[in-house]
C-alpha cells in the first residue's frame, strides 16, 4: 500500500514582459496559502519518503514554503513534471521503486487534474472529496490517495480518494 499525494503549485504572479512562464514567482497571495497548506500537512502528518517537484519556479517555491519535514524526504526537481500530461505523469510515478511508501508530485494543471479524476474514477460519486475534485484543481490544492498497486501497475480507478484539501478552507 502507497501514499500518493497530489499538489498543485500556489498562486503565481503573473509574467512580465519577456518573462518565460517557467520562471513565474509565487505572488504574495500564493505564500500565504502554501504557507497555511505547511499547518494542514503537519496536522494530518503527512510526510512523503520523496517528492517529485517540477523545475519550474512556482512549483520550487510551494515546495520551499510547505516543508516543514524534521526527516528531509528525498527531493526530485524534474523538467518532465513542468505541464505534463497525465500519461507522462504516470510514467514517472511507474518508475518509483516499490520501497518508497508516500510520495507528494507538486506540479501544474491541467495534467495534474486529470491525472486525479482518472485516479479517483471508482471513488464514491457522492463524496465530499470527489466532488472537489469534480469541481476542478485550483492552485494549492492537495489531493490524497491510497494507492492498492505497485507504482508501476499504477491507471486509471487504482487509486482511493481518502481528502482534497484547500488553502481556503483551512484557519488563517
Amino acid at each position: 500500500m502507497h501514499q500518493l499525494i497530489l499538489m498543485r503549485h500556489a498562486k503565481a504572479e503573473r509574467a512580465h514582459d519577456g518573462e518565460a512562464d517557467h520562471a513565474r514567482a509565487l505572488s504574495p497571495a500564493g505564500r500565504d496559502a502554501a504557507m497555511r497548506m505547511r499547518g494542514c500537512l503537519r496536522a494530518l502528518g503527512i510526510e512523503p519518503d520523496v517528492v517529485l517537484v517540477s523545475s519550474a519556479r512556482r512549483t520550487r517555491e510551494t515546495l520551499d514554503s510547505i516543508a516543514f519535514w524534521d526527516d528531509q524526504p528525498n527531493i526530485e526537481v524534474l523538467d518532465a513534471l513542468y505541464m505534463a500530461s497525465p500519461a507522462r505523469l504516470l510514467e514517472v510515478l511507474g518508475g518509483l521503486r516499490e520501497t518508497v511508501r508516500s510520495v507528494m508530485l507538486v506540479g501544474h494543471n491541467p495534467g495534474l487534474h486529470d491525472l486525479a479524476l482518472s485516479l479517483a474514477a471508482g471513488a464514491p460519486r457522492e463524496s465530499p472529496a470527489f466532488q472537489a475534485l469534480h469541481e476542478g484543481f485550483p492552485t494549492a490544492r492537495l489531493a490524497d490517495f491510497v494507492i492498492m498497486t505497485p507504482w508501476r501497475d499504477l491507471r486509471a480507478g487504482a487509486a482511493r480518494l481518502q481528502r482534497v484539501v484547500d488553502p481556503p478552507s483551512l484557519p488563517r
